[in-house]
């Protein structure tokens, strides 16, 4: 189990990450760019990632992932509650690969985990 607090630093340790609001709800972006999202009242966080990783967490994991409106795009519900941190992190470094400009992801050293 992860706290909302606790994502909350995990997608600010991101180089260049900041957090804004969208729709009434913190983003995390790079570079203007959202790579996800927090719904504190829900304990669920939205990250990034491609359809075929978002298809193979939910095949492997069903309480911890799930689908939104906008899933078709890689966005992907993450139950806080039912992830580690490490897998948090793991995940929104996918995501913010994903949405960062390559230069900065070379740059940083990051790799995607996926």
């Amino acid at each position: 189990m992860i706290s909302v607090a606790k994502a909350r630093t995990i997608a600010l340790s991101m180089p260049e990450a900041d957090e804004r609001a969208h729709h009434g709800h913190p983003d995390f972006r790079v570079r203007n760019k959202i790579f996800a999202t927090l719904w504190p009242a829900d304990h669920k966080a939205v990250v990034m990632i491609s359809v075929a990783d978002q298809t193979a967490l939910l095949q492997m994991h069903p309480k911890a992932f799930s689908l939104n409106a906008w899933s078709h795009h890689g966005a992907t519900n993450v139950h806080l509650k039912h992830v580690s941190a490490a897998q948090f992190r793991d995940l929104v470094r996918t995501a913010w690969c994903k949405v960062a400009p390559k230069t900065l992801v070379k740059a940083s050293g990051l790799l995607p985990s996926r």
